[in-house]
């Protein structure tokens, strides 16, 4: 496997900013940590990856139901699984600069690496961000933003079924904003404190967990592939002992190669019937499920796929970041999967200043627009600078209109210049045939 280079980070976060994906939250008031906003193209890309994993895992499937549950919930809900008195990281505080750091994310816990003054006493850290809701500032009125959004889906799992009646095995699927109150977020994207999850419970007889479990470790990595991960990249990590949560008997880890080191990408969970036992027992609401067939009455356990958007979003970025050379010149480029890229095609005018071939170039691009939203004009520079503007953005195609589009040359009239982003290699086609030959490649 190649190394990146030294900068790697340094490069992707300077792409981010300058193209228009990824902008530091707030900045014009000096930011908040933990905090980004996606620009147009940086959008573009994280709603292509939600939706591809949509129709994947829930469109795609016939034993899954989609979600869309509310960010805040009952207070009760957060105290039932454990989060409001356990869902915390170890700190340390310096004595002298008084900056704060996870204790477990520190090489040398004796000094402080801002300025080696001592820490303090280490002491558990709760990730929860509280905020009220409703008139009354007392405690009735605490409530979280949710941590996870796992919860959303087990307290409307007797929902489901009273309103379905799907038969085991069956999930939910749900793409949604998690927060965690970070002691020190870092890396760019990977570690927020306002997040997106893209998670599924899938619910199954107690017997069969191991078989489902299997089913969707492969899923998950059918998906790393599709999405355009790197798959040499991403390794398989069985998580052993006192290091699982306290709800999971078995969790894979599928770690990925971040230029800052090994770091968990997603996490495949046999959470047991924890969750829906827990809630059962606090709201006094009989969560088992009852099997028309055999008349068997229990309580699913569940296998939990959880994705994280932005991380996700960062490891297409870097697996996608390619630098070679192309006709004698070096260049930087998003090698993305093209059902992924944020620009599906980009249409030129070969020059702007003809209006002949602007008409035509508007009448691709509106054809190409109506059944492929994400289309492209650009006619700022000449072709070779608009090439390479492309290929800096990932666009796996660019379309060309030339003289010959317009029957200078007979045989070609009605036809443009197609060419690929990755081997810069062009080809002449159809006006008829664009559309089709573009669906075909992003699907």
């Amino acid at each position: 496997m190649k190394p990146y280079p030294a900068d790697m980070m340094e490069k992707i976060v300077s792409l981010c900013k300058r193209r228009g994906f990824i902008y530091q939250g707030s900045e014009i008031y000096g930011g908040l940590a933990g905090t980004y906003d996606y620009g147009p193209l940086g959008t573009a890309l994280k709603n292509n990856i939600k939706n591809l994993w949509w129709r994947t895992f829930v469109d795609g499937r016939d034993d899954m139901y989609g979600m869309d549950a509310a960010i805040l919930m009952n207070a009760r809900t957060w105290e039932t699984t454990g989060h409001v008195a356990g869902f915390a990281d170890p700190l340390v505080e310096c004595t002298k600069c008084k900056k704060r750091f996870r204790a477990d994310q520190l090489e040398d816990k004796t000094k402080c690496p801002a300025c080696g003054g001592a820490f303090g006493p280490e002491r558990q850290f709760n990730m929860m961000l509280s905020t009220r809701v409703g008139a009354m500032e007392d405690s009735s009125s605490i409530s979280y933003l949710r941590p996870e959004t796992a919860q959303g889906m087990f307290v409307n799992f007797k929902n489901v079924v009273d309103s379905f009646h799907p038969k085991l095995p069956f999930g939910m699927g749900q793409i949604g904003k998690a927060f965690r109150n970070e002691i020190t977020p870092r890396d760019f994207i990977f570690r927020l404190r306002e997040l997106e999850q893209m998670e599924v419970e899938y619910f199954v007889r107690p017997e069969d967990w191991q078989r489902a479990f299997e089913e969707w470790r492969v899923a998950m990595g059918n998906w790393i592939d599709a999405v355009g991960i790197d798959p040499e990249r991403v390794y398989e990590t069985d998580i052993l002992g006192g290091d699982l949560a306290h709800y999971s008997k078995r969790t894979i880890d599928f770690e990925f190669d971040y230029p800052f080191g090994q770091k968990e990408l997603y996490g495949l969970a046999y959470r047991t019937d924890f969750d829906l036992s827990r809630h059962s027992e606090a709201s006094k609401v009989d969560l088992s499920y009852h099997d028309e067939a055999t008349g068997e009455k229990f309580v699913p356990h569940v296998i939990e796929p959880s994705f994280g958007v932005d991380r996700t979003l960062l490891a297409v970025l870097l697996s996608a970041y390619t630098e070679d050379e192309l006709g004698g010149a070096p260049r930087a480029y998003l090698k993305f999967a093209p059902r992924v890229a944020p620009v599906k095609a980009a249409v030129f005018p070969l020059l702007k200043n003809k209006p002949e071939l602007v008409e035509k170039a508007r009448e691709v691009y509106d054809m190409l627009k109506r059944e492929i939203p994400q289309i492209a004009w650009d006619d700022n520079g000449n072709v070779g600078k608009r090439y390479r503007r492309q290929d800096e953005i990932g666009t796996p195609f660019c379309i060309t209109i030339d003289f010959d589009t317009l029957g200078e040359t007979p045989d070609l009239k009605d036809t443009v210049t197609l060419r690929d982003r990755d081997t810069g290699t062009q080809e002449r086609i159809a006006i008829g045939d664009l559309t089709k030959y573009i669906k075909g490649a992003i699907l």
